[in-house]
């Protein structure tokens, strides 16, 4: 496979973190007791997928891997809110198709010309303007920003045509693809000369038009690997209509029947529902070969319920009607395939809300580990009083107070938590 044509890639996203709230008084000449006044953080960058047709490869995710969208502002003092970061936009070839890494399942399918929201930024912490009350007056604390969303995706290039065309190597399809449209394949009398999909938009009449894609040549054993053709199957996914070509004269000493079941064993293997998709079988090369080797294949073709058309796509024999017939089959089909989304996001409210585990790790020491406490402990003021206050109720309302008692804490022992150390006190 060439350098320049990649098609697949793994990435790893990392949404921006919300802004942290601000702790701030207000201080105004001749104005006593202003109060409060931190304002909230900004949120944190999305990372958006937007589909350009002017990409054709996954060139540049070879050599960028992860990907990270900017943070909120900090709140600031008279209420001022932290700015909200810009969300990170990713281009990717139209027909890109989005998966969580891990379980295969799809994120996205950028087949449309709307942005997808990928990972969200994290939400922007309260400033301690926010939780002044009449009893709480003077709060000397601020919630610090959520963090974004991260995940690890694996991005397929599957390319949008509406008709595929398939076959062993050798038997003409790029011959055929640029007689048929504008495209212009490398073409010459070997293997695999096709190394990557040729896509040409194919005119039949005015505001009627399809497109055709060149997908390289399978050979036994695709489906597992072998050859070109794992690597490429997946471009005829999208495909509506599949164009069979088949070398009918057998002039390489192959038996066109055997070509004809072996290639769609190979789609069978890959994708069951692929190898269900419609199929106008052509058989080319029907200058060199003759009337009896024509007639014996559409007879094993028809029999099988399928369309039969004799053509030489080096002569254009056969060649003017075609364009017409698959235009003609193509109002009958449904339209291009897009894969729905799979992937769920972690259902966060269905989990604990402040999950935490209390461990004890020393004769007079615990550790406790809550994530979503050492959030609340950065935007404490350990020295102020009423800030403690708050920290300690949430101790209480989240169980961690009882916990620490059902393992017998005592007077003076020390309690951990992240980079934090607190003798506990009755």
């Amino acid at each position: 496979m060439p350098s320049n044509f990649i098609d697949t890639a793994t990435i790893w996203l990392h949404a921006g973190k919300g802004g942290d709230g601000a702790v701030s008084f207000h201080r105004e000449k001749f104005v006593a007791a202003g109060g409060p006044d931190g304002g909230d953080g900004g949120r944190g960058g999305d990372i958006v997928f937007v589909a350009d047709d002017n990409l054709s490869t996954l060139m540049d995710f070879r050599y960028k891997r992860k990907y990270n969208a900017a943070d909120g502002e900090n709140g600031r003092g008279a209420r001022q809110k932290g700015k909200d970061a810009e969300d990170l936009v990713i281009r990717v070839p139209r027909g890109t198709v989005l998966k969580e890494a891990e379980s295969g399942l799809v994120v996205a399918d950028l087949s449309g010309s709307d942005p997808v929201v990928v990972a969200k930024g994290g939400r922007g912490g309260w400033g301690n303007a926010r939780f002044a009350t009449p009893t709480r007056q003077i709060p000397r604390f601020a919630k610090p920003g959520l963090p974004g969303e991260d995940l690890h995706l694996r991005l397929e290039l599957k390319v949008i045509a509406d008709v595929g065309l398939i076959g062993f190597p050798n038997v003409g399809k790029s011959t055929l693809i640029s007689v048929i449209s504008a495209a212009k394949p490398k073409i010459a009398n070997y293997h695999f000369t096709t190394l990557t999909p040729v896509l040409g938009v194919v005119r039949v009449a005015e505001e009627q038009s399809f497109v055709c894609a060149d997908i390289p040549g399978l050979i036994e054993g695709a489906a597992e690997g072998v050859g070109l053709g794992h690597d490429f199957l997946r471009h005829v996914e999208r495909c509506r209509l599949l164009l069979h070509v088949v070398d009918v004269s057998g002039c390489e000493g192959r038996d066109p029947k055997a070509d004809f079941e072996q290639i769609n064993h190979e789609l069978a293997n890959f994708s069951p529902e692929l190898a269900q998709r419609p199929q106008i079988v052509l058989g080319n090369k029907c200058d060199v070969a003759t009337p009896e080797q024509i007639e014996e294949f559409r007879r094993y073709i028809e029999a099988q319920g399928l369309t039969f058309l004799p053509i030489s796509a080096a002569t254009r024999q056969g060649i003017d009607n075609l364009p017409k017939l698959v235009y003609a089959r193509l109002q009958e089909l449904p339209p291009v395939k897009v894969f729905e989304p799979e992937y769920v996001r972690p259902d966060k409210s269905a989990a604990p809300k402040r999950p935490f585990t209390v461990e004890k790790t020393g004769e007079h020491e615990f550790t406790v580990d809550a994530p979503w406490l050492e959030r609340i402990l950065a935007g404490t003021n350990v020295e102020d009083y009423e800030s403690l206050q708050y920290f300690q109720t949430q101790l209480g309302d989240s169980g961690i107070l009882d916990e620490l008692v059902r393992q017998d804490v005592q007077e003076d022992d020390t309690i951990k938590i992240g980079e934090y150390e607190f003798d506990y006190v009755f």
